[in-house]
């Protein structure tokens, strides 16, 4: 996987191009990555931004449902609720998701918890 493809498969992700979206994940790009510049993934990126269909195929080929975004502080599901994609919310809850996540929280909350 090359950063580029990553990147390409979480802007098709966002703005909806599904066709770019299945292009990559068949290439073998991972769509649980947060890549370290963005600090999200592909599925919390197109819930936010109202992709449904691209949500929901990203959920039929693996993503993670319950890997929140660091960068937005959200669960899938808390993004799903918060944008009210609620084919997506039901998905979701299908798999097991919670609005908990190991880790979530905005990342400079985290960072201050620390002492940083």
């Amino acid at each position: 996987m090359s950063a580029g493809d990553w990147k390409e498969l979480f802007q098709a992700s966002c703005t909806g191009n599904l066709a770019l979206v299945d292009y990559h994940v068949r290439a073998g790009v991972d769509i649980n990555h947060a890549h370290p510049e963005i600090l999200s993934t592909p599925l919390v990126g197109a819930i936010l931004a109202r992709q449904e269909d691209v949500a929901l195929y990203l959920l039929d080929h693996g993503a993670e449902p319950t890997l929140a975004s660091e960068f937005d502080g959200l669960t899938p599901l808390q993004a799903a609720r918060q944008t009210g994609l609620r084919a997506v919310e039901q998905r979701l809850l299908t798999l097991g998701a919670s609005d908990r996540a190991a880790g979530a929280g905005h990342w400079w909350e985290r960072l201050r918890r620390l002492g940083g």
